[in-house]
């Protein structure tokens, strides 16, 4: 393994927004990404952060990273949500990916989380077969809703 992971640290919030930017291409949603390096290191860095990350390194640099957050089940108690995990182009295929997703799910199982829950893209096939591969479930029949910014603001104003 030429590569090593380890939680991310507030040095590494630049590059961690870098492959932020580099997955929302990939996800065809290239203009979609808002946050700042401040953004990160205010959310991830601080004295009470937001998430948490691993970061894969290869030579001094950031080749992937996963972060995640703690969230409530109410069917199962406390659990993670994955919200990315990301290795870059030139380093896929490495493995990278693998042990990042690896320390994530053993972060949770030795903190004693019930679920870790993720979205994937319906077109990202070789995502899914990774994910169906180690056993996890992936469901057709939910889907996932989102309310931006502006629709939060009108609807809050209308329903006032």
């Amino acid at each position: 393994m030429s590569f090593s992971i380890r939680p991310g640290v507030q040095k590494d919030a630049q590059a961690i927004l870098d492959l932020i930017v580099e997955l929302a291409v990939f996800e065809k949603e290239p203009n979609a990404v808002t946050i700042t390096v401040e953004d990160i290191v205010k959310d991830g860095f601080s004295e009470n952060p937001r998430f948490k990350t691993f970061v894969a390194e290869e030579d001094d640099e950031i080749i992937g990273m996963a972060l995640f957050y703690e969230r409530y089940s109410t069917w199962k108690g406390k659990a993670i949500h994955l919200e990315d995990l990301m290795v870059t182009q030139s380093k896929r295929g490495i493995g990278a990916g693998k042990a990042l997703y690896t320390a994530v799910l053993n972060y949770a199982y030795k903190n004693k989380y019930k679920r870790v829950a993720w979205e994937v893209l319906d077109w990202n096939t070789a995502a899914i077969d990774f994910y169906k591969s180690t056993g996890a479930t992936v469901y057709d029949e939910w889907r996932v809703c989102h309310m931006n910014e502006q629709s939060l603001e009108q609807f809050c104003n209308e329903n006032i």
